[in-house]
């Protein structure tokens, strides 16, 4: 059985989504688009971090994330904070990512937009980990939890795995690039045959990442992508029905209706608690 989005992008939150992620993306490739050298693109995310909170308030504003909503996002960000220092990025052993996707699956891509984006600032508030390094980590995961849309909704059973599999491998590399992005300009300084050369053209700079990122990809990203395919093929098939049977009996954006209870209708309860009790 299908489960249905329990929030979806529309009207001004998709309009404030496309403007974060235009926004957060410069901040992540603006070495192959500036001709000097500029010390501090963090300035991009400074202006796309309160518009992806803008998100998160225009959804709860117009009832897109009732009061359950809410709550299943703390939880599973609370979750996803907790299991994140386990693995404390060593190798790439990062428990988190194959959490993130299920949830992304069972309850809509753009409910794992803002559980991606919460949970890497719930565990930077966690573990400590508060730096200009966690506005890419927080759109590399809110992105993550997004692209699970490119999967197919009606696909189930031994061919979902095999799609979300795929999915966590390529969510490893993406993520890994993303966060060679943040420091390479920096890392090697100037005088490497791999640094970031400003001024130089997009195509050398573009080839001297690459090199960069797959030589150092092997300790890190092949490890978070076997160790996050793993997961998903042992414990994927569970937690995906575990999911999926929280999200039919929570009946999320089910709207509580009061009504008033005659006497007539009052008196059978009543009797059935007395023969209970």
């Amino acid at each position: 059985m299908k489960t249905k989005n329990i929030f979806t992008f529309s009207g001004s939150s998709l309009v404030v989504l496309i403007l974060a992620s235009a926004i957060s993306a410069c901040g992540f490739i603006w070495p192959f688009l500036v001709s000097d050298s500029i010390s501090r693109p963090q300035w991009l995310f400074i202006l796309a971090t309160p518009v992806a909170l803008a998100i998160f308030m225009i959804g709860v504003s117009n009832g897109n994330l009732d009061a359950k909503s809410v709550a299943l996002l703390a939880v599973l960000s609370a979750l996803i904070a907790a299991l994140r220092p386990l693995g404390t990025g060593a190798v790439g052993i990062e428990p988190m990512w194959f959490v993130l996707i299920l949830s992304a699956r069972v309850f809509g891509p753009s409910f794992g937009f803002l559980l991606g984006a919460l949970s890497m600032v719930l565990s930077a508030l966690i573990t400590g980990g508060i730096g200009p390094w966690l506005s890419y980590q927080a759109f590399a995961a809110a992105w993550i939890g997004l692209g699970v849309a490119c999967i197919p909704r009606k696909i189930r059973g031994k061919k979902e795995i095999a799609a979300l599999v795929v999915y966590g491998i390529l969510a490893a590399e993406f993520f890994g690039i993303a966060m060679d992005l943040q420091f390479w300009p920096w890392y090697l300084g100037v005088d490497s045959q791999l640094s970031f050369q400003a001024g130089a053209a997009v195509s050398e700079n573009l080839r001297n990442f690459l090199t960069y990122h797959f030589y150092s990809a092997m300790a890190w990203d092949i490890p978070r992508a076997i160790f996050t395919s793993l997961l998903l093929i042992v414990a994927g098939k569970p937690i995906l029905h575990t999911l999926r049977r929280a999200h039919t009996r929570a009946r999320f954006l089910t709207p509580v209706e009061f009504r008033e209870v005659s006497e007539r209708e009052i008196a059978p309860l009543a009797t059935q608690q007395l023969r209970q009790s």
